[in-house]
């Protein structure tokens, strides 16, 4: 019997790491300084999707524009109004951010599918996470959104 624990937790390991090389591949990312450094260059569109109440608790990324992922109209309105602010252009880079990103990650993989080319996540988010220390942390401008 114990002869068989080392191989039932070798499987095991496998089917674990063949799940996740099966997940959605994630897309560029970018560090929170390098989205501020181009988002001030006017090469980047900057996406906050968090809620209108997180965007109250930290503020929201210096020039970032506030689209709640949670959209009335769903995931279809939340990307036609992506795709209006950008004015139709779904090839505009453009850089996600949320509270640590997590959502960002998924939200990237659904601007994909909806025919955006170069969406950027950035994945340290607002307040950091494993991939950073975020952009509160990094000490990037914030704007106060008391009335989100």
């Amino acid at each position: 019997m114990f002869a068989q624990r080392p191989t039932v937790a070798a499987a095991t390991a496998l089917i674990l790491l063949s799940i996740a090389a099966c997940s959605p591949e994630s897309g560029p990312t970018l560090a929170a300084p390098d989205a501020y450094a181009q988002a001030q260059a006017g090469q980047l569109t900057l996406i906050d999707i968090r809620r209108p109440d997180e965007w109250r608790q930290t503020g929201v990324a210096a020039g970032a524009l506030r689209i709640n992922m949670v959209h009335p109209q769903g995931g279809s309105g939340f990307v036609q109004q992506v795709v209006a602010e950008l004015g139709g252009d779904r090839d505009a880079p453009i850089g996600i951010i949320c509270r640590t990103g997590n959502r960002t990650t998924r939200m990237q993989q659904a601007l994909h599918e909806a025919g955006f080319t170069r969406v950027y996540n950035i994945k340290e988010g607002m307040v950091g996470s494993s991939a950073g220390p975020g952009w509160i942390a990094r000490g990037l401008p914030v704007e106060a959104c008391p009335r989100c």
